[in-house]
């Protein structure tokens, strides 16, 4: 008898074309092999940081590669299913009647029931992780498919979960053996003893330790190459090396007994460390962020590898009534047109469970892909949610003030570019910083001997040379304050360069330069714009305070105003002292105040129909100061809108003195997602009773400054919940971005992470090393036992915890 009998003969291969319908799946993966993994998908790791969290956007589990999968499965897990509580769920007509997803049904069933907001569908999550293909194609049910959208039969959910021997059930158990490694096949075949767990858990936490410490100090961990091939000691080996063969001995012991090829010393495990490290701190600011509302801060800026990277910072109130900015990521763009900066964002957001329905502010620079007035980011944001308001980065459209200013005056623009090529010159070699620098030594020395400046504790200091930068103009202030403080010696430095320079092309330029510095017109723009940039300066600092707020920074706009009106009225006398000694000290030729003033360039016959008194005092004093309150007035024009003056009302200062209920009431019609019609009466009746209580009754609310202690002091006192309405809008309001500094602040430290020997960090890295370092004091507050937890779910490990 034939053997052959005993098995199914196997049927030709049918063609691409054939008809079939009752074909093996690996069959039809033959007969196509597009649904085969390549080898380029076979070798190819999975970036789990880039996994989609939205289960219409997400790739089949059947379409990565068999090796893949459980990474994926495991990464999908650890964040868990998709549910944005705080989206603005859609309304849809049903048997005559609009109904729209629950978001209380998360409560019901935390465990597996995710939704789409791109879609307005519900999902199951287990299911999509582990429901076998054959019984998808079976007709599965609507939760693994399509989507479940009938929202007026909540009892389907019920109906899916089924029995014990359910395919919901089946998927279920299959995402918790995953997770539960004691229960791995790799786990079985390599039983541990007690000790040896013990042994893993030590070495494990010396590497964790390593790992912080470098994060929190920004140090790079293999030197220039981080790969996960790279054969480099670098930072992480020594220092693991000072830690258990110097600082702990009972640590060295257990390091010595480890096997050769001990993993935790590896690339790839500090870069999953290091992940771990990353997905906590996250954890953390999500969890203080409470499901609540909150603004978006987002700026774009290339690094060193040239790559257009986008970072988002979240601002925010937290239950002590805290303003918080917390940096939760940066993406790497490759396109910065304002409908995919959107979907970037969208898609940071949901990787959180967070819904840009939430969103109460936006916060942005002056680029038209953000600022468009109909295709901006602005724009884009605002057609999806009409409570996300805007505003224009306040320091932003400070630093526009003073460029339109240089663009009018020909005097700013000279004295602001002199002063940064003399800058450049002096500061163009180290030869030329000493000279600078023993020039300086000797006139402290001679001033010291004469009595012109005392000793003293942080007295005398020596003073470097701060260049300007064009696209941060609060830089001009110190470069100005330090050119008038270093003049003599920068003068010696330009004489020396204009006599023994060996290029005759430096010596004139250098020589150009010195005649420019010793004329009066240069040294009397040189104070006034130190004096104009000393007000704009003070606002510019404090408008980049993280927990200031719209109201305040008007208020400190308008400070600045009164300032420079009265530098206007008051100020030319003081001035013209200043710039009269500066001159007489430095032997620089003063001009006759009462004769005509001579254009530069022109002959002597072609002279001003005005004085020399007339051209500094109306043609340059005054005109610059106006044409400074004229952009200030039209840069901030927030404060004719409506969104302000009802904020202005909520103020505290002077015991409530703004209060208006009729622009509050105005202001909580601009969030019609946030109040409806009977909010709108009880917020009516609630503010009646509030200035009642903390603006008579109550004096603890008596000495408050601004909207942010007033926002303390209501969660402090508990008032928070009898006044929910009211301290609704304290919120919205404190919500409201004033300036991108946070943003500014995570691309510096970008640089500081992503150096020119470190230029080759891919993207997932970076972000997890960025937000452990910009976030350090939410992360050293993270214990090395949550990271562990984090690490070890990650991937079934050879190496066990007890």
């Amino acid at each position: 008898m034939s053997i052959d009998k005993f098995f199914a003969r196997i049927p030709k291969f049918q063609s691409a074309n054939s008809s079939s319908q009752n074909l093996p799946l690996f069959r039809e993966n033959i007969n196509h092999p597009e649904n085969l993994p390549s080898n380029d998908e076979q070798s190819q790791e999975v970036d789990v940081n880039s996994l989609k969290a939205d289960p219409v956007e997400r790739l089949a589990i059947l379409k990565y590669h068999p090796n893949h999968r459980d990474t994926v499965r495991r990464a999908y897990i650890q964040k868990g299913p998709c549910q944005p509580r705080n989206h603005n769920f859609p309304q849809t007509e049903m048997s005559g009647a609009l109904r729209r997803f629950n978001f209380k049904w998360f409560n019901d069933y935390p465990d597996w029931l995710e939704y789409s907001a791109s879609s307005d569908a519900a999902f199951c999550f287990p299911c999509y992780l582990f429901k076998d293909e054959d019984v998808r194609q079976r007709g599965g049910d609507v939760f693994s498919s399509r989507g479940f959208r009938s929202w007026n039969k909540k009892d389907r959910f019920g109906i899916h979960v089924g029995g014990p021997n359910s395919d919901h059930y089946k998927a279920k158990k299959k995402c918790e053996d995953l997770m539960r490694q004691s229960q791995s096949i790799q786990v079985a075949l390599d039983k541990q003893s007690s000790q040896a767990k013990m042994e893993y858990r030590i070495r494990l936490i010396a590497s964790i330790k390593v790992v912080r410490f470098l994060l929190g100090q920004g140090m790079a961990f293999r030197g220039h190459d981080e790969g996960i091939s790279s054969s480099n000691r670098g930072n992480f080996l020594e220092l693991l090396r000072y830690h258990t063969e110097i600082c702990d001995e009972d640590v060295a012991t257990v390091f010595r007994k480890a096997p050769k090829n001990n993993q935790l010393t590896s690339p790839a495990v500090q870069k999953e460390i290091i992940r771990a490290c990353a997905i906590e701190t996250a954890k953390v600011i999500i969890k203080d962020l409470n499901g609540d509302y909150f603004s978006v801060l987002v700026d774009e800026s290339r690094d060193v590898s040239c790559k257009e990277q986008m970072a988002l910072v979240l601002r925010y109130v937290d239950r002590r009534g805290f303003v918080m900015e917390r940096f939760i990521g940066i993406l790497h763009v490759r396109d910065t047109s304002a409908s995919s900066l959107k979907e970037s964002i969208a898609s940071l957001l949901a990787q959180h469970s967070l819904s840009m329905s939430y969103i109460r502010g936006q916060c942005y620079d002056g680029a038209s892909n953000m600022q468009g007035q109909f295709n901006g980011l602005k724009a884009l944001i605002q057609r999806e949610n009409r409570s996300a308001h805007s505003v224009h980065c306040f320091s932003h459209q400070l630093q526009l003030t003073l460029v339109g200013i240089s663009k009018k005056c020909d005097e700013v623009a000279g004295v602001v570019n002199l002063v940064s090529a003399v800058l450049n010159v002096v500061g163009a070699s180290f030869k030329r910083r000493d000279e600078l620098r023993d020039a300086q030594i000797l006139k402290v020395q001679k001033a010291l001997e004469v009595g012109d400046l005392q000793t003293g504790r942080g007295q005398n200091q020596e003073l470097g040379l701060a260049r300007p930068s064009d696209t941060r103009w609060g830089s001009h202030f110190k470069s100005f304050v330090n050119f008038i403080l270093l003049f003599d010696s920068i003068i010696d430095v330009l004489d020396i360069v204009g006599t023994d320079a060996e290029s005759s092309d430096e010596r004139w330029k250098a020589r150009g330069f010195l005649d420019a510095c010793l004329k009066f017109e240069f040294v009397f723009m040189l104070h006034f714009m130190k004096n104009i940039l000393s007000i704009t300066n003070e606002l510019n600092a404090a408008l980049q305070r993280k927990e200031q707020d719209i109201v305040n920074a008007m208020l400190l706009v308008g400070v600045a105003k009164k300032r420079l009106q009265t530098t206007r009225d008051t100020g030319w006398d003081s001035l013209i002292d200043d710039v009269l000694a500066f001159c007489i000290k430095h032997d620089i030729e003063i001009p006759r105040f009462d004769s005509f003033y001579v254009f530069r360039g022109k002959s002597r016959r072609k002279v001003a129909e005005y004085t020399v008194l007339h051209h500094y005092r109306v043609e340059v004093f005054y005109k610059v100061i106006d044409w400074q309150l004229q952009e200030l007035n039209s840069r901030f024009n927030e404060v004719t809108s409506d969104l302000l003056h009802g904020m202005v009302c909520l103020s505290p200062s002077q015991s409530f003195a703004n209060f208006d209920i009729e622009k509050i009431m105005r202001l909580a019609t601009l969030y019609p997602d946030d109040f409806t019609e009977y909010d709108l009466v009880e917020l009516r009746c609630q503010l009646e009773n509030y200035i009642v209580d903390v603006g008579s009754e109550d004096i603890r609310f008596s000495s408050l400054n601004g909207i942010g202690d007033l926002s303390k002091k209501l969660v402090e006192t508990k008032k928070h919940l009898v006044y929910s309405h009211v301290y609704r809008l304290i919120r919205f309001s404190l919500l409201l971005p004033v300036a991108t500094a946070s943003v500014e602040r995570a691309f510096s430290a970008m640089k500081f992470i992503k150096t020119d020997l470190r230029n080759r960090m891919e993207d997932g890295f970076l972000n997890d090393c960025l937000i452990t370092f910009k976030e350090r004091d939410v992360f050293v507050c993270i214990s090395d036992d949550d990271i562990m937890t984090t690490f070890q779910n990650m991937k079934t490990r050879q190496g066990q915890l007890d």
